[in-house]
């Protein structure tokens, strides 16, 4: 009979050492695994703080870009140049009044040469007739001089309006080049330049809708990875359990060998065992459905997490251009319209510098025309006086006097005859210089301008773009790593794959060793209460103590005396901590 209990026990601390290594298993790989998973979602927290921050720096780049008003720039330029043909055409028109005026000017100038060419005539008469009067030899002279001076005044007046007319008639010329050119480049130029600056903007704004929904994948897989690391508490909770089941094992292997069960029986010491078995299958049994359902919840979280990695690379590619994005076609195509338009800038500049030089030109042939118009007005002066003074002498000598007397009247008719062409000149030119006015290009069309505007906002746009470019490959690692730590993470996390079954076969080994009946212990109770209730304060969960009391009611002794450690001791933190939370 002996030799029979020494067998049976044998055979319970066979099985017990069984069920104790493999619990140690399951403990040991639950606290790998759970730490493991731990630290695989606190990285790819860190990665999806680190893409955040580049869409971050994407929208803060697009935001400035926005406030740097480039694509303003880049169509207040295109304004400017759309208005380039109306201007030339303006000046075209100024040109040819201009011409016109001195079309104008050149027929008083002839009437004045004329005017000159008689009264060189008319002096050389009064020369030849009063040639036997001594006093007028000299006189006669003199006004021949004045005349002679007259005569190379209005030749130098007819030489400056030669220039302004070979100036006026090159510009028409060129001009005229100008305009044409303008009327096939411009349009197509400014067009494809405004253009360029509504695909600029359309491609910023797609930028910041993509940037935007990367964001909120980024963020809903970052609430995710919270969820899941605060799921991940099962793995505590589970490493808990199994050191409270192997706890039990080893209060009971105490209370049987040197506590109050060394008294027990065999029956008694087998049914004790029994139950205690019966309590260690049905908290590891509740502990896998808990496990299972919570392991669950969080395979199902990272399951979704292929789809929103899947996303965001997509997105990532979208930005960076390589699904066919026209981000860097749209800086190629705006530096070929750029192009073009330096072209036109620079017959703008020509055309201005030619304008500039016919209108200075004019202003400065209509000071000299009035300097010459005084200077003629003076001759013609002089010559009256002259003529005047000859009729006086003549009046004098009688009848020697007066064919000379004839002439010098001529001569002040064909003198005042100056005064007319003279006061038309000066009456024609304030139109001269009102045309002259009208060539000069206007200070913001000029060529400069155009061109540092031009410059200035291509140069903004390419800086944002090569900003832009800087901050999408920052995206595109910082993408391709979050994928790499989620498929990583997917691995790492699928607990239920072996964790599970490792947990299902010691709940399956734990009921096998307590058998399909629970033994009656209640003629036991006064005994095992010690042991009841070390184990009973084990428990961190409610539910464990449910479980306990479902399979060890408390006894009317033992249930104050059970609770009373966690009433009376209020510095045992933990235990209460515990309950707060479970």
């Amino acid at each position: 009979m002996t030799h029979a209990r020494g067998t049976a026990r044998a055979a319970l601390l066979t099985s017990a050492s069984s069920v104790g290594e493999t619990l140690e298993t399951a403990r040991s790989q639950v606290e790998e695994r759970f730490l493991e998973g731990g630290t695989v979602l606190l990285s790819v927290m860190d990665v999806l703080n680190r893409l955040l921050n580049s869409l971050d720096a994407i929208t803060k780049s697009l935001d400035s870009n926005e406030s740097s008003d480039a694509g303003a720039d880049l169509n207040a330029t295109v304004s400017n140049l759309t208005a380039l043909p109306a201007a030339e055409d303006a000046r075209q028109q100024a040109l040819a009044s201009l011409a016109e005026t001195g079309t104008g000017l050149r027929k008083h100038v002839a009437d004045m040469q004329e005017t000159m060419r008689y009264l060189r005539t008319f002096a050389v008469t009064v020369k030849i007739t009063g040639a036997g009067l001594a006093e007028f030899d000299g006189f006669a002279q003199e006004i021949l001089e004045r005349i002679y001076s007259g005569t190379d005044e209005v030749n130098r007046f007819a030489a400056h309006l030669d220039i302004l007319e070979k100036e006026v008639k090159t510009a028409l010329a060129f001009g005229a080049a100008v305009s044409k050119g303008y009327a096939e480049t411009v349009p197509a130029v400014a067009k494809a330049l405004h253009d360029d600056a509504q695909r600029i903007a359309a491609h910023r704004q797609n930028l910041g809708m993509i940037a935007r929904d990367v964001g909120a994948i980024a963020r809903g897989v970052q609430s995710k990875v919270a969820s899941t690391l605060s799921a991940l508490q099962i793995g505590d909770i589970t490493r808990q359990r199994i050191e409270h089941v192997q706890s039990t094992f080893t209060l009971l292997e105490e209370f049987l060998e040197i506590g109050e069960g060394k008294a027990l029986n065999p029956d008694q010491r087998k049914r004790l065992e029994n139950v205690i078995s019966h309590l260690t299958a049905a908290q590891m049994d509740d502990m896998c459905r808990d496990f299972h359902r919570e392991s669950g919840s969080v395979i199902k979280t990272i399951a979704s997490f292929g789809h929103d990695t899947q996303e965001i690379l997509k997105l990532r590619d979208q930005m960076s251009g390589q699904s066919g994005d026209a981000g860097g076609n749209v800086m190629r195509a705006l530096e070929s319209s750029v192009s073009a338009a330096h072209e036109i800038v620079m017959q703008v500049d020509t055309a201005s510098r030619q304008a500039d030089q016919v209108s200075h030109s004019t202003l400065g042939t209509a000071a000299k025309l009035l300097e010459a118009i005084g200077n003629i007005r003076a001759v013609k002066t002089d010559i009256n006086y002259m003529a005047l003074n000859t009729n006086l002498r003549c009046s004098r000598l009688g009848e020697a006097g007066k064919s000379i007397n004839v002439v010098t009247a001529e001569l002040r008719i064909f003198a005042g005859k100056l005064d007319d062409s003279a006061d038309a000149i000066v009456n024609g030119l304030p139109a001269l210089e009102a045309a002259a006015g009208k060539i000069a290009p206007a200070s913001d069309a000029s060529s400069g301008g155009l061109g540092e505007s031009l410059t200035s906002a291509v140069g903004t746009i390419r800086s944002a773009a090569n900003l832009m470019e800087e901050e999408l490959k920052v995206l595109a690692e910082h993408g391709r790593e979050v994928a790499n730590k989620i498929n990583l993470m997917i691995g790492k996390l699928d607990f239920q794959h072996d964790l599970g079954e490792v947990l299902a076969r010691c709940a399956s080994v734990l009921e096998e060793t307590a058998g399909a009946e629970i033994a009656d212990i209640s003629d036991l109770a006064e005994l095992v209460e010690p042991l009841d209730r070390k184990i009973f304060k084990l428990y961190t969960m409610v539910q464990e103590r449910n479980v306990h009391r479902g399979i060890i009611p408390a006894t009317e002794e033992a249930a104050p005396t059970a609770a009373a450690p966690e009433t009376a001791k209020p510095a045992d933190d933990e235990d209460l901590f515990a309950d707060a939370l479970f």
